[in-house]
């Protein structure tokens, strides 16, 4: 884990200081207050830029007895933790601004039935869909249902070939979500424009995972 965590680049693209050859790492705690998740994750990019932080970790605030009145009494959803989290991974590893990723709220907070970067999508339908064989890899990475992994199968493949629909499927792409965003040499989406796409490609409450 030491050795992986000497590789890890930090949020400036730069290593961190000599006399922390592991990195510096601090945790977060969601939902003592009222800071928005847009608040939470500026501080963390500040600390990220600024201090060269190797992580930044997110924990829900777990009520305790006889605690201070001014804390709430109910703990938050854990899905904002997780939210938080894959945010933070946009930030990091995915080129993603900060005011991409908390433009795409109503109210300063990550919508918890969906990940960030479908939300993102969604509010930038203009953007889309993303023609698989041509675009670069900027904005590869911001097709939802597809990870930095993936992104590097296509860009490596399609040096020699166009790239179709079940090419991306064994790359592993979650086609699922990505199909409405993007276009190959087989495939065109139909359905970007319907009302019910963010209902549609919202998973079951239950399921977490990295995009």
């Amino acid at each position: 884990v030491l050795k992986e965590s000497r590789k890890e680049k930090s949020y400036t693209g730069k290593r961190p200081p000599r006399f922390a050859p592991a990195g510096q790492s601090t945790q977060m705690i969601v939902g003592a207050d009222d800071a928005t998740d847009a608040t939470i994750l500026g501080t963390s990019t500040r600390l990220y830029s600024s201090y060269r932080l190797k992580r930044v970790y997110y924990s829900a605030f777990s009520p305790i007895p006889d605690a201070s009145a001014s804390l709430p009494l109910i703990k938050p959803p854990l899905m904002r933790e997780h939210r938080l989290y894959q945010a933070d991974w946009l930030l990091r590893f995915y080129d993603f601004a900060l005011d991409e990723i908390t433009g795409a709220t109503d109210d300063g907070n990550l919508a918890l039935d969906i990940d960030p970067k479908l939300a993102w999508a969604l509010a930038n339908r203009h953007l889309f869909p993303v023609d698989v064989n041509r675009a670069d890899r900027e904005l590869l990475l911001r097709i939802p249902g597809i990870g930095t992994r993936t992104v590097g199968r296509i860009l490596t493949t399609r040096r020699h070939r166009s790239i179709r629909y079940d090419d991306l499927r064994r790359m592993g792409a979650n086609l699922k979500q990505a199909k409405p965003f993007l276009t190959l040499t087989d495939w065109r989406p139909r359905t970007l424009d319907t009302e019910a796409l963010r209902a549609r490609l919202a998973p079951p409450p239950q399921q977490l995972s990295l995009f």
